[in-house]
C-alpha cells in the first residue's frame, strides 16, 4: 500500500490542484451571479412565510399564529358535526378550498387578504373586515354560523392571516394570490361534457356520486364533498363558474397538477366545473346580496340582473357577449345620466 502511494502521489497532486481551481472558479462566479450554483432562482409569484425562518414572531403572537393555522386546516376538528368547540358546520375544513392551510400559491391562499382588508365589497353593499370575510366562509362554503367575532379562535385566524400576509404592501395583490382567472370560454361550459372529465380525473377521490373521502377520524374530509348536503351552498365563491374553473385548472387532480404544468385544459375546468355546481346542494340565503344588482359579477347564477341576460346564461355562459354588453352599458351611464338630469 505504501509504495503505491509513494508512486502515485504526483497524480494526487495534479488532482488535487484541480479540485481547487475548480471550486475557486465557482466561488468567484457565485459572488458576480449567486443564481449560478447556491442561490436557485426566485420564483415570482406570493410565496407563504415561514414559522421555521422566522425568529421575530414570538410568546403569544406566535401561539396564535400556530393556533390559527391549525384552525384552517382542521377546522372540522373545532366546528364540525363533532367539533370539540362548537358543532355548527358541514365537517369540511377550511383548507378544503383554502389548500394547505391558505399558503399555497394560486390555490385559493390568504396572501392578499391582509393587505386589502378592509374593503367595500359590492356582495355585502359595505366595507367588510377580515372577520366578516371568514365568516362569510363559514356561513357559505362550510354552510354554517358564523363564530365570535371577539373569540380567541377568530382573533388567532385573523393573527395566523395577517402574519402571511406581512411581506405585502397594502393595496397590493401579488402574484399567485387568490384564484385565477380563466380566459373566458367562446361556447357555454357544458355539464354533459364536464361528467366525462369528473370521471377521468375526479371520481377516483371525490367518489362516483361527489360525496368526497372523510378522514381516517371521521372528523374532517381527506377529499371534500363536491355536492351533496356536506359540501358548499349556494352562496360559497366556488358556486361561481369562473371561481370554480380557475381553482381546478391550477390545482387538480390533487397533488398532480400545478399552476405552470395543469393536467386539465382551460375548456375541460370549464367544464367539470359547471358538472360539479350543477349538482344538488344546499341553498343559502342571499336575500341581502348585491344591494346595488348592476354590480353583480357577470357569472353570479340568480337574477335578477340589468343587462338583459338569462340566468342560464350567467351561470353557464357564453360569458363573453355578456362582458361585451356591459361594456356598452357602462360607456352609455354618464350620457343616461346627462338625459335624465336634463328631464
Amino acid at each position: 500500500m505504501k509504495k503505491y502511494l509513494k508512486e502515485d502521489w504526483p497524480m494526487y497532486l495534479i488532482f488535487l490542484i484541480i479540485i481547487i481551481v475548480i471550486t475557486s472558479g465557482l466561488l468567484s462566479e457565485s459572488k458576480t451571479n449567486p443564481d449560478v450554483i447556491f442561490n436557485e432562482k426566485q420564483p415570482d409569484y406570493w410565496i407563504a412565510p415561514s414559522l421555521y425562518t422566522d425568529h421575530i414572531t414570538t410568546g403569544e403572537q406566535r401561539r396564535m399564529v400556530i393556533y390559527g393555522e391549525d384552525l384552517i386546516a382542521h377546522t372540522s376538528s373545532y366546528f364540525g358535526p363533532h367539533g370539540s368547540i362548537k358543532q355548527i358546520s358541514n365537517g369540511m375544513n377550511c383548507q378544503n378550498c383554502h389548500l394547505d392551510a391558505g399558503t399555497r400559491p394560486y390555490a385559493n391562499n390568504y396572501g392578499a387578504v391582509a393587505s386589502t382588508y378592509p374593503k367595500f365589497r359590492d356582495r355585502s353593499g359595505t366595507i367588510d373586515n377580515i372577520s366578516g370575510r371568514v365568516n362569510d366562509c363559514f356561513e357559505r362554503s362550510l354552510n354554517g354560523k358564523a363564530i365570535n367575532t371577539s373569540g380567541y379562535e377568530m382573533k388567532s385566524i385573523i393573527t395566523f392571516i395577517k402574519w402571511l400576509g406581512q411581506n405585502v404592501k397594502k393595496g397590493e395583490k401579488p402574484k399567485g394570490a387568490g384564484i385565477t382567472d380563466l380566459p373566458y370560454l367562446d361556447r357555454a361550459a357544458s355539464p354533459i361534457k364536464g361528467e366525462i372529465v369528473y370521471n377521468q380525473k375526479c371520481k377516483s377521490c371525490h367518489g362516483n356520486d361527489g360525496q368526497g373521502v372523510e378522514n381516517s377520524k371521521a372528523i374532517g374530509y381527506t377529499y371534500p364533498p363536491l355536492w351533496g348536503e356536506h359540501s358548499y351552498n349556494t352562496g360559497a365563491g366556488l358556486f361561481r363558474l369562473s371561481r370554480f374553473a380557475g381553482y381546478v385548472r391550477d390545482n387538480m387532480p390533487f397533488n398532480q397538477a400545478t399552476h405552470q404544468a395543469p393536467v386539465l385544459s382551460d375548456e375541460e375546468a370549464w367544464d367539470v366545473a359547471a358538472f360539479v355546481n350543477f349538482q344538488p346542494r344546499p341553498k343559502a340565503d342571499m336575500t341581502r346580496d348585491w344591494p346595488n344588482i348592476s354590480a353583480k359579477p357577470l357569472d353570479h347564477p340568480f337574477g335578477p340582473y340589468t343587462d338583459g341576460f338569462s340566468e342560464q346564461q350567467h351561470k353557464y355562459g357564453p360569458f363573453k357577449p355578456i362582458v361585451t354588453k356591459r361594456k356598452e352599458m357602462k360607456k352609455m351611464a354618464p350620457v343616461m345620466e346627462v338625459n335624465k338630469i336634463k328631464n
